[in-house]
């Protein structure tokens, strides 16, 4: 079998990730029972449009409905409408599409059947507030946290509180409808209530944790919002709540099942694949350092590696804002892992979102290999600055070593490979 390019190794795994969250593949197998009454779709999340396509595919019988999905995100449908609105930052066209989805489960009787396709993004995409708070003031609150190096769990938190659709109330919107939710997580953990801030489940979270997180990232929030915190006006309903008794929910693709589909792959290939698990959380910067660690052990025989192997994690790391530069999580973790590895003859990375977007950019990661630290110092500025200053994405784009995805139109979040080899060895198969 001829012998492949490390990169072109990491870019098939990268791959088979993402093949394995596809709703295409997972859907058909999480479908309820069909109704005596009307069947009606909603949803929101990047992977919202395909998880509808999928599901048009799979049900035999009527339906009708509409899901939000991020622009550039949509898929032509003929039973459920699409509406694209804005991500991360909510924009009018969310605050729209959240009220016709809503309008959606209006009137609706026992007999009746709600399907829920919830993927990641849906917190930014479902974003109309409770009364009492402007759009505005929410869409300010979510771009200070997404700046703040709060975790996901943590932002969601805040989200929840503030939402008139998230934290179990859209499952109440839906009374007396039964409602079941198809989740492709994105979360560490996999908890319902993380993906797209729990619309249609309990949360056991409360107005008080939201303020300590307020008041933990130092964020500003007018004296309206922090009123209906404080006096339990903005809680969210709780599990075991009366009105979430007609709702369930399945899991249909998670981050770990994505991880274990690319060490399949890494197998194939014959290359030993250790997984990490898909649970690494915290600055992205810090993360890259960890795990530099443990490739120096791989590097110089120490540790459980055999070698050649790939190392295989996922999770959702955080970048504190402090630079004027484009950003993305996956990128600051690569840069931070190739600066402290310095150069590394046996060491080929890749880092990137499953969803094809590492932050705002269009570009959903990077690769590193034994040649990225010399190009990277014969570029200017030095190579800690372009780590200081947030700009990963600029510096691997000089470097020509960006992966561009465009939507995978999935979302099991972030999605990382090391590949380390024997020396003067390359990767064979896949």
């Amino acid at each position: 079998m001829t012998p492949q390019r490390p990169r072109d190794v990491l870019n098939a795994l990268f791959q088979a990730a993402v093949q394995a969250a596809s709703p295409a593949q997972t859907l058909a197998t999480h479908l309820p029972g069909q109704p005596a009454g009307r069947t009606v779709v909603i949803g929101a999340g990047k992977a919202a449009a395909s998880m509808a396509q999928a599901l048009e595919a799979a049900w035999d019988g009527d339906m009708s409905g509409v899901v939000v999905t991020r622009y550039g995100h949509a898929l032509p449908l003929s039973r459920i409408r699409v509406i694209e609105a804005s991500h991360p930052v909510p924009d009018a066209a969310g605050l729209a599409a959240t009220e016709q989805i809503l309008d959606a489960v209006r009137g609706l009787t026992q007999d009746d059947l709600v399907i829920c396709l919830m993927s990641g993004g849906g917190s930014a995409l479902l974003c109309q507030p409770l009364p009492g708070i402007a759009p505005d003031d929410k869409r300010d609150i979510n771009r200070q946290l997404l700046h703040s190096g709060a975790s996901i769990s943590e932002m969601n938190c805040v989200r929840r509180h503030l939402s008139a659709v998230k934290g179990g109330r859209l499952a109440a919107a839906c009374l007396p409808a039964r409602v079941h939710t198809l989740l492709i997580s994105d979360v560490p953990g996999d908890d319902p209530v993380d993906i797209a801030s729990g619309p249609t489940v309990g949360d056991p979270t409360t107005c008080r944790d939201a303020l300590e997180i307020i008041d933990r990232y130092r964020l500003r929030v007018g004296d309206s919002i922090l009123r209906m915190l404080k006096d339990g006006r903005a809680e969210s309903i709780k599990p075991g709540d009366a009105r979430l008794a007609r709702a369930t929910v399945s899991m249909m693709a998670t981050p770990y099942a994505a991880l274990e589909a690319a060490a399949s792959a890494a197998r194939h290939a014959g290359i030993t694949p250790y997984l990490l698990g898909d649970r690494w959380e915290g600055n992205a910067t810090d993360v890259g350092k960890a795990m530099a660690g443990l490739v120096l052990h791989a590097v110089r025989d120490q540790g459980p590696f055999t070698l050649p192997c790939v190392l295989l994690s996922g999770g959702e790391t955080t970048v504190t804002v402090t630079g004027s530069g484009r950003g993305g999580r996956n990128v600051q973790f690569l840069l931070s892992l190739m600066l402290a590895l310095g150069e590394q003859p046996q060491v080929h990375a890749l880092a990137a979102d499953t969803d094809g977007v590492d932050g705002v950019e269009p570009i959903a990661g990077a690769c590193i290999d034994p040649t990225s630290w010399a190009r990277t110092r014969a570029l200017q500025p030095l190579p800690r600055t372009w780590l200081d200053n947030n700009d990963a994405h600029s510096l691997f784009g000089c470097l020509g070593d960006a992966v561009v995805t465009g939507p995978t139109l999935t979302n099991v979040n972030d999605f990382r490979a090391i590949y380390i080899a024997r020396p003067g060895l390359a990767p064979t198969g896949i």
